[in-house]
Parts: structure tokens; C-alpha cells; sequence
């Protein structure tokens, strides 16, 4: 029998995650006009990506027999070399990127919904709920499953790609990919799910505090250069941004070697 599980089989997951979300909308709807629209997103992300996790967690336990995932501790140099890769990541790839891509008006408004979750339970949506859950799905579950049936690079790319996917927009695409491909990698060297949780809560922490200090409308429409001050300190910014993240990761592949060896 071959090893659990196939790229059909993501897909498969990938489905279940649509289909979850799909059908909460009505429960989403209603406690919106309950509660209001920060509750209702958080009690309909709890239920559309608990109820994918949990779907996923039992055909894989089915298939396998695994029950538990690798959460493990760590020093607390890796985790600030994560910081630095993360930052230098958003600065230096993901914040160009997605300035490259026009935005239409219904977007704009559908981000500026989401920007207006600012609150407590904004919070544990955005910044708690969304790493553990996703990370379980996506780096726990299918990754690791990819991993034992095709190769690093193969694995970690498609794993990324479902995870950008799964946020349904173009706009979240560039950046979801480029978070998941990080921390695909590090899942990878160091089979530590922890590690992946604290990427996806650092890249996610960010821009949630960003909306305290910015209006959602500076952070979606501004170009690198107004956020910068001018064309020369965007490429200055980016290049510094890109040297740290090297610096990081390279820092980071080395802390890994260390500890696995």
C-alpha cells in the first residue's frame, strides 16, 4: 500500500475546506445579525476550518494509524531567526509582489471587512485560530503526508500552493504562498509543527498590529514607494529586506543541521 498521501488526495482535503466553508455561511449570516460581524466570523471560521481538521485528522488516521503530530519546543534563537526571516520575507518579496497586482473595488471592500476585526475575537481568529488550524491542515496533514510519497521541493510547492489557494483571491495568493513555502521548508528540516504554527502567528500578528497604526485603505492602495518615501528607499528597503531574510534562513539552516544532528 502506498504511502498516505497522493496529490489526488490533497486535492481531496482542499475540497473538504471549500465544502466546509460553503455550508457554515448560513451560521455565519445568522450570528452576524446576533452578535455582529466579528463574532460571526470567528464562530464561522472556527467551524468551517475545525470541521475540515478534524475530517482530515480521521482519514488520516484512518489510512495511517497516526494520531499524534510533532509539537515540539525549541531554543529561542530559532524562533528569533524566524522573526527575522519572516520580516525580511514580507518586506522584501511579498510587499512588492502584491503591490504589482491591481486591486478591483469589490476586493477592496472585501478587505476592508475583514481589516474591520480588529477586536478580541478578530484577534483569536487571525492571529490564534488560523495558524494552529491551517498549519494542522496543511503542513501537519498534507505536507507531511506528501512528504513520504514525492520529493521535498514537489511537496512543499504543491502544499504551498493549496494553501493559496484556499483563501480565494489572487491578492492573498502571492503572499499565502510565499509564507507556506517558508514554512513548508522548515517543517521539513526540523519536523516540528510548532515551528510552523509561530511563522503563520508572526506573519499573521503583523499586519493585525499594521491596522492600529494605518488605515485600511493606506495599507491596500499604498505603493512601496509612498510607504517608503520615495522610488530610491523602496529598492534600498527591499534589498536590505532581502539580505536579512537570507541572513535568516541561512542562519536557520544551520541552527536546524544543529539540532537534528
Amino acid at each position: 500500500m502506498k504511502p498516505y498521501l497522493s496529490i489526488a488526495q490533497s486535492w481531496g482535503i482542499f475540497g473538504i475546506a471549500i465544502f466546509s466553508m460553503l455550508i457554515f455561511i448560513p451560521v455565519n449570516m445568522e450570528i452576524t445579525k446576533l452578535l455582529g460581524a466579528e463574532i460571526g466570523m470567528f464562530v464561522y471560521y472556527g467551524l468551517s476550518m475545525s470541521t475540515t481538521a478534524i475530517l482530515a485528522h480521521l482519514l488520516r488516521k484512518k489510512k495511517t494509524g497516526e494520531v499524534s503530530y510533532p509539537l515540539k519546543g525549541g531554543p529561542m534563537t530559532t524562533f528569533l531567526l524566524l522573526i527575522i526571516s519572516i520580516l525580511g520575507l514580507q518586506l522584501g518579496i511579498t510587499m512588492p509582489l502584491g503591490s504589482l497586482i491591481p486591486m478591483p473595488e469589490f476586493v477592496q471592500e472585501m478587505f476592508l471587512q475583514l481589516s474591520s476585526y480588529n477586536g478580541l475575537f478578530g484577534f483569536l481568529t487571525i492571529v490564534i485560530a488560523a495558524p494552529v488550524l491551517e498549519e494542522l491542515i496543511f503542513r501537519g496533514i498534507i505536507l507531511e503526508g506528501l512528504l513520504k510519497r514525492y520529493s521535498p521541493l514537489k511537496s512543499i510547492l504543491f502544499s504551498s500552493f493549496l494553501f493559496g489557494l484556499v483563501h480565494l483571491n489572487p491578492w492573498q495568493l502571492i503572499s499565502a504562498m510565499m509564507i507556506g513555502s517558508f514554512s513548508g521548508w522548515v517543517y521539513y528540516r526540523s519536523r516540528n509543527l510548532n515551528y510552523s504554527i509561530f511563522i503563520h502567528f508572526i506573519n499573521n500578528l503583523i499586519p493585525f498590529i499594521a491596522m492600529f497604526f494605518y488605515s485600511a485603505e493606506d495599507l491596500m492602495l499604498m505603493e512601496m514607494d509612498e510607504v517608503f518615501g520615495g522610488t530610491v528607499n523602496a529598492a534600498i528597503a527591499i534589498v536590505v529586506s532581502l539580505a536579512f531574510a537570507a541572513f535568516g534562513i541561512r542562519l536557520l539552516d544551520l541552527r536546524l543541521k544543529l539540532i537534528n544532528s
